[in-house]
Formats: structure tokens, C-alpha cells, sequence
């Protein structure tokens, strides 16, 4: 029988992709989708649902990620696959975390997400090993350190490096260093413009 499969993505496009996918299979049925993450939960306690297919970011800025972990505690037998088009450095470790079965980028995969959806069925967890490579100025996200990355993460709060420095229990002085020495990797002129090229191209995102 084929596995019910439930598509959590709020755009249009990836959606019907999603659909047209899963109805041309003959493993998977598609069952619903949902534009809100947060409606998962209680559709999945109602209806059978085998897999979930879902995008971090959805309708009402709903977190795909808490949602997972929701329903992770509530029916740990749903295999869940995070997918996303965004390079947030902090979502793979997030989504292990939370027990996601698996995780899959919408471009820069070389596996179709039906052969990631059949091996995680099978029980397989697949994981890419690192984000996609983002250009930020002179450089990659995969230039920068992680403790550069959560400082740039933080950057978009718009605190100041002692309120910033406070969360990551820090220095002042260190967060500034970290700051100086991104805008000198990069070449952009200002923190001001690096958090925000930095969140334009989803190399960081605000937690929500």
C-alpha cells in the first residue's frame, strides 16, 4: 500500500512540484497539503499520515522545525523530511535534534527527493553533509566560523555587541573582533550591511 504522504510548503510552485511528484509515484499517495506548520500537528492526530514533507519557513512565519519536533513527541512513527532552499548554518544541527528523519535542499542536491523519500521509509536518515555555498561579498558562508556565524546571526536583532555579548556569554570585545574580521573577509563596509546581505541571502536567519 503506499505510503501517505502529507506536503507542508506555503509557495506555490514547490508545492505542486512536491504533488506532482509523489501522485507520479507509485509508493507514495499524497494525501494533503498545508501552507502552515503549525496545523500539522493536529491533522496528523486525526488522519494516517506515513511521511511529511516540509519546508521550514511557511505561512505565517509557522517554524517547520518546531513543528517536527511537535509531532516527533507526539507520533514518533511519522517520518518527517525537512526541505528548504535556505542555507541557515544552524537548521541540520536543529533538525537532529528534534529527530527529523531526514533533510533535503531544494536545489544543490544531486538525490531526487523521491529516492531521499524512499530510503527514509527504508529507515535510512539522510543528511547533507554541509549547507549549499552562498557568496556573501568576498567570500562563502563556508568561510566564516561558526562563532562568526552566530554572532552574524545575532547581528540581525539589531543589539548592540554588549547585548550581544551577553547571549553568547561573551566578550564585548570579542564580538566586535568577530565583526571587524567578517567585514574585512567580506569587503563590505559596514555591519550594518553585512547582517543584512547576510539575511538576504539566508545565510542567517532570526529564530522563530
Amino acid at each position: 500500500m503506499p505510503y501517505k504522504t502529507l506536503i507542508v510548503e506555503d509557495q506555490m510552485m514547490p508545492r505542486q512540484l512536491f504533488e506532482i511528484f509523489v501522485k507520479n509515484s507509485q509508493e507514495f499517495t499524497h494525501v494533503a497539503s498545508l501552507s502552515d506548520a503549525s496545523l500539522a500537528l493536529a491533522y496528523c492526530q486525526n488522519l494516517p499520515v506515513d511521511l511529511i514533507l516540509m519546508d521550514v519557513y511557511t505561512a505565517r512565519n509557522s517554524s517547520g522545525l518546531l513543528a517536527a519536533r511537535d509531532i516527533k513527541a507526539s507520533l514518533p512513527n511519522i517520518k518527517i523530511i525537512i526541505v528548504t532552499s535556505l542555507a541557515e548554518y544552524s537548521w541540520i544541527e536543529r533538525a537532529k535534534k528534534y529527530g527529523v528523519d531526514s533533510f533535503w535542499y531544494k536545489e544543490a542536491n544531486e538525490e531526487n527527493i523521491i529516492e531521499v523519500m524512499k530510503k527514509t521509509m527504508k529507515g535510512e536518515h539522510i543528511y547533507p553533509n554541509t549547507t549549499p555555498v552562498i557568496k556573501l561579498g568576498n567570500v562563502t558562508n563556508h568561510d566564516l566560523t561558526m562563532r562568526e556565524l552566530e554572532i552574524l546571526k545575532e547581528m540581525l536583532t539589531g543589539d548592540s555587541n554588549a547585548e550581544i555579548a551577553k547571549r553568547l556569554c561573551i566578550s564585548a570585545g570579542t564580538v566586535k573582533r568577530h565583526i571587524e574580521n567578517m567585514i574585512s573577509k567580506t569587503g563590505l563596509h559596514s555591519r550594518t550591511e553585512l547582517a543584512a546581505e547576510a539575511g538576504r541571502l539566508g545565510i542567517v536567519i532570526r529564530d522563530f
